[in-house]
């Protein structure tokens, strides 16, 4: 095994058992190592101090595995990993309201670049990492003894497989291709959702608890879901005895299958208008139209994808943010979210603060969302908290 040698004083988050050693922190590789290759990481007095996958094409050089110099990291250790992520999710599918889940999440269930989620029974996959991409075989086939699904689909096409020299792909890798239209349950609500071709890995199963706490406050309210995708928070609300839902997401795709939901639902008698356009230029004609509503829900895409990127995320936020107060009626609530892991809760209620300054709005924040039990967050990883929300009354 070759040995990766730390450069003096770059030990704390090592030994703190962060699991990112980047390659401004190493001092040598003694030898060439494939990437994604298993490596052990020396101090600079060279002694032991973790194993993990080796990359040189990737600012994060290094993503530990095990801190154990005794442990053998071979095809049982991932097998045993694997199991210990996917049985610890059983819980949440006993009762039999809830078929769709996330079973395992990268650095989070010790498994760096592997996000695996259960639709019905099919298994979506996305390989972020090279290390992750040569043990797949492996985990495959222990997904497979342990779940047996009907079909597992690699939905690898994120941008940052590209940072560690591996391509994008969609493609099976065992059984059979999910159908172009999946039936999944969640919350006892039913959804139409399409694997392949959808957003990430086919639906975001991480807003799960906070749809329905949500929806729990929008009885008899006219409700506003913004960047609906498939109709989530929509759905829930409608279950929940909302008045009428407005639904307003960019793609055309998305609005066609929160329709077929409504459907499947038997929610077809609802107050339902959906608008397929961009949500900040459809926000401002609600404004020229005078239109207001009794909750609004502001679920936007990843606006801070890095810390370098959160001055420019944090105005979009402050921004959509200032444009939902103004159409709510007074004492309307706010649901409204970040899924940018360099947006913390703090920055976050800061933004919405300065939001109702701009607005001419009292803000009271009455609930803080954030992700479920399914997405865990690892002592030694805090960036693997990234889901955060507010409920705000809005005055």
């Amino acid at each position: 095994m070759v040995d990766v040698i730390l450069k003096k004083g770059k030990e704390k988050a090592v030994l703190h058992r962060h699991p990112w050693v980047f390659s401004g922190a190493l001092e040598r590789v003694n030898g060439k190592p494939e990437n994604g290759e298993i490596v052990r990481l020396m101090d600079a007095k060279g002694a032991f101090m973790a194993y993990g996958f080796y990359n040189n094409q990737s600012r994060v050089a290094l993503r530990l595995l095990e801190w154990e110099e005794a442990a053998h990291v071979d095809e049982q250790w991932f097998r045993d990993k694997v199991t210990t992520a996917v049985q610890s999710r059983f819980n949440l599918l006993e009762d039999g309201s809830t078929n769709t889940c996330r079973l395992i999440f990268s650095e989070s269930d010790y498994l760096p670049g592997l996000i695996v989620d259960k639709y019905a029974d099919y298994l979506s996959v996305q390989v972020l990492t090279s290390g992750i991409e040569k043990m797949m075989p492996v985990i495959i086939d222990q997904l497979n003894k342990l779940l047996k699904p009907i079909g597992i689909f690699d939905k690898s096409d994120a941008a940052s497989r590209l940072h560690e020299g591996l391509g994008t792909q969609n493609m099976v890798l065992a059984g059979q291709h999910p159908p172009e239209r999946l039936e999944v349950k969640e919350n006892n609500i039913i959804y139409n959702i399409n694997i392949a071709e959808g957003q990430k890995s086919g639906f975001y199963c991480d807003q799960r608890e906070n749809r329905k706490i949500t929806a729990s406050y929008v009885k008899g309210k006219k409700v506003l879901d913004c960047f609906c995708y498939t109709g989530g928070f929509t759905l829930n609300a409608l279950k929940n005895g909302a008045a009428s839902v407005t639904c307003v997401d960019s793609s055309a795709l998305a609005i066609e299958t929160l329709k077929e939901n409504i459907q499947l639902n038997n929610f077809s008698g609802a107050h339902v208008n959906t608008f397929t356009s961009d949500v900040n230029k459809q926000l401002r004609k609600f404004k020229e139209d005078g239109e207001l509503f009794d909750a609004i829900v502001l679920d936007p895409p990843k606006y801070a994808p890095s810390r370098s990127s959160l001055d420019k995320a944090t105005r979009a936020y402050k921004d959509l943010n200032r444009l939902a107060m103004l159409l709510l009626n007074k004492g309307g609530l706010l649901a409204t979210y970040s899924c940018s892991g360099a947006m913390d809760m703090e920055t976050f209620k800061q933004v919405l603060a300065w939001a109702a300054l701009d607005a001419g709005k009292q803000v009271q924040f009455i609930y803080q969302y954030c992700q479920p039990e399914d997405h865990p967050i690892r002592a030694s990883f805090p960036e693997g908290e990234y889901l955060k929300g507010l409920l705000c009354r809005v005055a």
